[in-house]
């Protein structure tokens, strides 16, 4: 589903990603663990696609993604990838509705189809009764579930979530770890996690190791 190909990265003098390889099958929980500065994120953000790599390869699905034209990379981005963050970037000016409908409207959905998938979404994660609320109204567990509605609304391929449980209390912990493990059971997407939560990473079929730059 995943290969990750001898992915280099630095900035500037510093060099970051020293050869990166993995691969991860359809379906599959991987949590990406180690110490701060070890290149997690910086891996994360090149398998979404969000950064790219000084050299190496990402292939998602049979598509070499750095080979894609910048429009058609962010229209592969945007179908095929999904995004939890640790402070959610939900956009504060838009209820819950219409920040998980956002990637349809980027993607020229139906106004119509997009309120009703975000809805049958936001339904299945228990906020129903709070479609209409504004993130500054909603609890932490609660934007991460929006977090989490928004990522699955193109019914992508892949979810990357980078420390999604970093900003919530032990309740709000383990429903995530449950959320994620739904997410996975009923639609079948291959979760990709960097966490510094053991209980987190647990849940994981696998759990791969950074150290200085490399998988260990």
């Amino acid at each position: 589903m995943i290969r990750v190909e001898d992915i280099h990265k630095s900035f500037g003098s510093l060099e970051v990603l020293k050869g990166v390889d993995l691969e991860i099958q359809k379906g599959e929980i991987v949590s990406i663990i180690g110490k701060s500065g070890a290149g997690k994120t910086t891996l994360l953000q090149i398998i979404g696609t969000l950064d790219r790599p000084d050299s190496g390869s990402v292939v998602i699905d049979g598509v070499d993604v750095f080979a894609l034209k910048e429009k058609e990379l962010a229209d592969f981005r945007n179908r095929h990838i999904g995004f939890i963050f640790q402070f959610h970037q939900l956009l504060p000016e838009f209820n819950a509705l219409e920040n998980v409908m956002m990637p349809a409207m980027i993607a020229r959905m139906s106004e119509k189809e997009a309120e009703l998938r975000a809805v049958q979404l936001l339904t299945e994660l228990g906020m129903a009764e709070r479609l209409t609320h504004k993130p500054n109204e909603l609890s932490g567990g609660e934007k991460q579930r929006v977090a989490a509605a928004r990522a699955m609304m193109m019914s992508p391929d892949v979810i990357l979530a980078d420390e999604p449980s970093g900003s919530l209390d032990e309740s709000n912990k383990r429903e995530l770890h449950k959320l994620l493990l739904q997410m996975r059971e009923q639609y079948g997407h291959t979760i990709i996690i960097v966490t510094h939560d053991k209980e987190l990473a647990e849940i994981s079929d696998r759990v791969i190791e950074m150290r200085d730059g490399v998988v260990d």
